[in-house]
């Protein structure tokens, strides 16, 4: 028994009770909410280990809204978000990520990979959440705060950019494909181009640069990128 609780954030019954059924059955507790107000109210109480999001909710907050709101706040954002939405389309889904959705899945979705993807995105979520702070270089990084610094100097890094971050220094040294950095901080099965991470490591270079530690994301001619502290002659 996993008897970890799963907010489920659903204003269509039919779909919350399958959902809540299904997870009971895979041994985790239920939370239900039908709106971001009633959500927040319930992640305040109790802290669930994971957030099953629908995008489109009654009221003036959708849940892209909800999802920028927790990650955009230090005591919520490492609560793992799953989008739950009938939008298909690839901008859709890198819309949602941005947002910082740990992963993506299209209604509708079969139980068994709705499991699948609670149990991945929570192994990846704990792995992050470890408590010691990694240091390379100049730069360090705190999962207990999720903060990032360099040389004593706080980055401003969004919930992205900062879980790629996070796999990054988790894992130096190491080569990485496109496919495997989406596999890793995104999650398998999420359908978005292998350009999304192209966009995120642009990102996150250019947030590092003030502080000189943007050469420590190094690209790998013919497979992907690298994360390393050694700087190779040209």
């Amino acid at each position: 028994m996993y008897n970890e609780q799963i907010l489920i954030v659903e204003d269509e019954p039919a779909i919350r009770e399958m959902v809540v059924m299904t997870l009971e059955m895979a041994g985790f507790d239920s939370l239900q909410a039908t709106d971001v107000s009633e959500a927040h109210q319930q992640v305040v109480d109790h802290r669930p280990a994971l957030i099953l999001l629908d995008w489109m909710l009654p009221g003036d907050k959708s849940g892209i809204d909800f999802c920028r709101m927790l990650k955009s706040d230090e005591l919520l954002a490492e609560i793992p978000v799953i989008m739950l939405t009938a939008k298909s389309e690839e901008d859709s889904k890198v819309h949602g990520l941005d947002a910082g959705a740990d992963d993506y899945m299209t209604k509708p979705f079969s139980t068994r990979e709705l499991i699948s993807r609670i149990k991945a995105v929570l192994r990846r979520s704990n792995a992050l959440s470890a408590d010691k702070t990694i240091e390379i270089g100049k730069l360090s990084l705190d999962p207990k705060s999720q903060r990032v610094m360099a040389s004593g100097q706080i980055i401003d890094v969004g919930p992205t950019e900062y879980r790629l971050l996070a796999f990054f220094m988790s894992h130096p040294e190491r080569a990485y494909t496109r496919t495997q950095l989406l596999d890793q901080v995104w999650g398998g099965n999420v359908y978005i181009e292998d350009r999304t991470i192209d966009v995120h490591i642009k990102r996150l270079r250019k947030l590092l640069r003030p502080h000189d530690c943007d050469k420590l994301i190094q690209t790998v001619r013919g497979t992907g990128y690298r994360f390393s502290s050694v700087v190779e002659a040209k």
